[in-house]
């Protein structure tokens, strides 16, 4: 009998420990299925409110994301606007909007397929986002994916952003967004995880 007892134990222990691995094997699965990535444009040299700065606004507030959820980043990157002044930067940024130019970014465009979530940020020039963004926006397909808005500006919010996201992505499921003045974001990380934690973060 003291022998049927163990036997009858052993297997017990044995079964909670598989439904405990089969539980953990599949909260691992639901945490790899929901993966971010951080997509956005910063630019560096001399900006309005905090001057000549070698980390963009928009950047800091991409890392303080990543930092926070995990998320993957890619970075938009031009050398059109490099070593302008101000003002000449938001004449060209003028011009630029008002021809629907979209100026060429490096590299290629990145692979979404293993991302639920897309963060997207930019400074606000003239009411949207840098044109240099919307030449992405027509390389990369973000149907059936939640894609976030974020903004970093001296006085424009959100802008126009999350409806020309809206319209470049119509088939995604575009949220409110976010946005920062970029004089803020060096010391406004809290801001930012406050943000995160309202979306589930």
């Amino acid at each position: 009998m003291k022998i049927k007892s163990i036997i009858i134990a052993f297997a017990a222990l044995f079964a909670i420990g598989c439904n405990a691995q089969s539980n953990q094997s599949s909260n691992n699965q639901n945490s790899n299925a929901m993966k971010s990535i951080v997509i956005f444009f910063s630019h560096t040299g001399d900006n309005y409110s905090v001057g000549n700065i070698k980390v963009g606004n928009t950047k800091i507030v991409a890392d303080y994301i990543t930092e926070l959820t995990g998320a993957a980043q890619y970075e938009i990157v031009t050398h059109k606007y490099d070593g302008m002044a101000y003002t000449p930067l938001t004449q060209l940024a003028k011009e630029e909007a008002n021809n629907g130019e979209l100026p060429p970014y490096e590299g290629s465009a990145p692979d979404l397929s293993g991302y639920d979530t897309v963060f997207i940020g930019g400074p606000v020039w003239w009411g949207t986002y840098p044109q240099v963004m919307f030449t992405l926006f027509k390389d990369i397909n973000l149907d059936g994916k939640t894609v976030i808005p974020f903004t970093t500006h001296e006085g424009s919010g959100l802008g126009r952003c999350v409806s020309d996201v809206k319209k470049a992505f119509p088939k995604a499921d575009v949220k409110q967004g976010f946005s920062m003045y970029g004089h803020d974001v060096r010391t406004s990380k809290s801001t930012v995880e406050k943000w995160l934690k309202g979306l589930g973060y």
